[in-house]
């Protein structure tokens, strides 16, 4: 398991990652055409967000004692724990969290290079070991199978995403994607293995027949907080529209894994700020999943576990964010996302900004993100993010005719509370708000 291209040493941030020429994103709000693929996405109840660790339930080397990690994680806010053993299951159960099945390499665990020489019979059968071996415990949401693969593997992942489809429906066959900053070209010279980002995905959807889109993005902490190279800010703004842009065209929901730690000794520390813009960003894009790379130390200074096995600063300010989001993500689930939009300056050429839909303008002196929500009933929601993350903001909010602020949802409860959009709005580095409009 790479880490999401942190631990195999393929960031290479300010050169080979770079590399990848911004203009081939298409802008947020452009959906593109349909395209007849045949695929089953993944359908999750309404009232469930997932919220993951990226680990092992018990860490990285087996540390940490079962119960005691387990009821860590539920106490941070997480629905899912990480990657758990069958065996670890039924502990899993007991804390009401679900897992990703990721077996023993001697128990069926398929490795990066067998996706290659593997038969498709045999890719069958490995899955299928594992998928007995769990048997029917209801807290099985999926089975890894995959982090961060390059297009040469996604001939043998389809076969791996049917098996799980065929011994195991309903669950996912979770496989998680490099980011945009990836290296890019021919198979011996790059990780994607492709000539964009863009084909990355579409062959991904066009050969794998994924149920989602996962992806990872440590952009926020390698910018330095926004502060450092802008074409790290950019990065982070194009692979989130981008992902979004492929899964809106194929009726996929997306999954963004951000950094719950100081992913490089040079870069910045979590923060409450710097966590929740990645949290209410990929809330605002329509993202529906969240992962934190990492839980436990793994090598990473100020991660929300560290290596005595004790609860960081870090993990209070995780447990904070995700509870804002394990409030706000059923309620989200049932909004379609219409829009991303951005003030101008938008982070990279190419994105949207506004006027959209429903938000005609944003005044603030802080670059702002706006997403654009409708209900099945067709009630109009925005999403607005503070991308400062340097200070807090106020905003005034214009709408479109026809429309006015009705409710802030609330992230403690989603109750309805009264909101003024022209005065008296303000918030915090990195926070977002839900907004329910209504029509006059």
């Amino acid at each position: 398991m790479s880490g999401a291209c942190g631990v195999n040493g393929a960031l290479a941030v300010g050169v080979i990652g770079l590399l990848m020429f911004f203009g081939g994103y298409p802008a947020c709000a452009a959906e593109g055409a349909e395209e007849t693929v045949a695929l089953e996405p993944l359908e999750l109840p309404d009232d469930f967000y997932p919220i993951s660790t990226w680990d092992p339930v018990r860490g990285w080397e087996g540390q940490a004692p079962l119960e005691e990690a387990l009821e860590g994680i539920a106490a941070c806010n997480f629905t899912i724990a990480g990657f758990a053993t069958p065996e670890e299951l039924p502990a899993c159960e007991r804390f009401g969290l679900k897992a990703i099945v990721r077996s023993e390499a001697d128990k069926g665990r398929i490795k990066r290079e067998e996706w290659k020489t593997l038969s498709p019979e045999e890719i069958d059968a490995r899955i299928k070991q594992v998928v007995d071996a769990c048997g029917d415990s209801p807290a099985v949401l999926g089975y890894y199978l995959q982090d961060e693969p390059g297009a040469t593997l996604f001939p043998g992942l389809a076969h791996g995403v049917a098996a799980v489809k065929k011994y195991a429906p309903g669950k996912l066959a979770y496989i998680n994607l490099f980011p945009g900053y990836a290296t890019i070209g021919a198979p011996d010279t790059s990780q994607l293995e492709t000539p964009s980002f863009t084909e990355y995905l579409e062959q991904f959807v066009k050969i794998v027949r994924p149920q989602i889109l996962s992806y990872d993005d440590y952009m926020v902490q390698y910018s330095m907080d926004f502060a450092g190279a802008p074409e790290r800010r950019q990065r982070y703004f194009l692979d989130l529209c981008e992902v979004r842009r492929v899964a809106k065209k194929y009726g996929l929901p997306f999954w963004n894994i951000v950094s719950a730690n100081q992913i490089r000794p040079f870069t910045t520390v979590p923060s409450p700020a710097n966590m929740a813009l990645q949290a209410y960003t990929t809330l605002a894009a329509g993202g529906r999943g969240l992962s934190w790379f990492t839980y436990y130390v793994r090598g990473y200074d100020y991660a929300p576990i560290n290596k005595a096995g004790n609860r960081t600063a870090t993990w209070q300010y995780l447990q904070f964010v995700n509870r804002q989001v394990k409030t706000l993500g059923p309620y989200m689930n049932r909004l379609e996302s219409t829009g991303v939009y951005f003030t101008e300056p938008a982070p990279a050429e190419g994105l949207d900004v506004l006027p959209g839909k429903l938000v005609t303008s944003v005044a603030a002196d802080a670059p702002v993100m706006v997403g654009e929500f409708e209900s099945a009933d067709g009630t109009p929601y925005i999403m607005l993010v503070n991308l400062s993350l340097s200070g807090s903001v106020k905003l005034v909010v214009s709408l479109a005719d026809g429309l006015n602020a009705a409710a802030q949802i609330s992230p403690e409860d989603t109750s309805e509370n009264p909101v003024d959009v022209e005065e008296n709005l303000w918030l915090p580095s990195g926070q977002g708000i839900l907004i329910k409009l209504a029509r006059s």
